[in-house]
């Protein structure tokens, strides 16, 4: 398994080598079905023998509730909500997914950068200046973008909360016709993003229409091979090491 590496610099002082844990990230709309699919994933991963840790957008320590609060009032603008989103990511980062990667965990992101990319990218942003801004970002292990429409998005939205979600639904910067209209076509825009956004990361699109269970055996096979080569790969260099010492116990005592 290839060792870590960042998209840009990097964090100073962190050497990617030393993490031997592994990064998962499951992308997706709310209503996608990610909080299903990590919560199936860490109860999988759990009973095979895996620690595993879980991070998500707006669960900082630093910034994750004034976020959320200020959420709330739908008055933020889009400049300080991308400061906001990168200071939140930054620090779940610096303090809870490189610590984890270091302990051998196995690290489940409940979204990353590329949800925060295309919805700078919809409201403006070029990609160029957003891989600038996440250059100190880890490329993960693994990249699942549940892909489902947005009608249905709209639909598992009500039967859950029995609402449309502001920022979901794109009101800040969307404003012709109601809410389910404005939804439908941000929804609409976000996938779009995305699929310029697998051309450029290659990260792997499944099928979220169907059942809960189908995609978790999809998404759980391929991460099997994933640790599978990390093990693999730990067992050779584990006996490359111990060759190594052997060789010069040899010559330190010639026959």
């Amino acid at each position: 398994m290839k060792s870590k590496q960042f998209y840009g610099k990097g964090l100073p002082n962190i050497d990617p080598s030393l993490l031997k844990g592994t990064l998962i990230v499951i992308e997706g709309s709310d209503g996608a079905g990610r909080s299903t699919q990590i919560g199936l994933l860490q109860n999988w991963l759990e009973r095979k023998g895996y620690p595993t840790v879980v991070v998500g957008l707006k669960r900082s320590e630093l910034v994750g509730e004034a976020l959320a609060e200020a959420m709330k009032g739908n008055t933020l603008n889009a400049t300080t909500l991308k400061l906001f989103y990168a200071t939140d990511f930054a620090d779940q980062l610096e303090r809870v997914i490189i610590p984890s990667l270091k302990a051998g965990f196995v690290v489940l992101a409940d979204r990353y950068i590329y949800t925060l990319m295309a919805r700078d990218i919809v409201r403006g942003s070029s990609l160029d200046w957003l891989k600038d801004i996440y250059g100190f970002a880890l490329v993960p292990d693994a990249v699942f973008y549940l892909n489902v429409n947005p009608k249905m998005l709209a639909e598992r939205n009500f039967q859950k909360r029995g609402s449309l979600d502001y920022w979901e639904s794109g009101m800040d910067i969307m404003h012709v016709g109601g809410m389910y209209d404005n939804f439908i076509k941000y929804q609409g825009k976000l996938h779009r993003v995305f699929e310029t956004l697998q051309k450029e990361f290659g990260f792997t699109t499944v099928s979220g229409g169907r059942s809960s269970f189908t995609i978790a055996k999809e998404i759980r096979n391929r991460i099997e091979k994933i640790l599978n080569a990390s093990s693999a790969a730990e067992k050779s260099a584990m006996a490359h090491e111990i060759s190594s010492v052997s060789n010069m116990h040899s010559d330190d005592h010639p026959a």
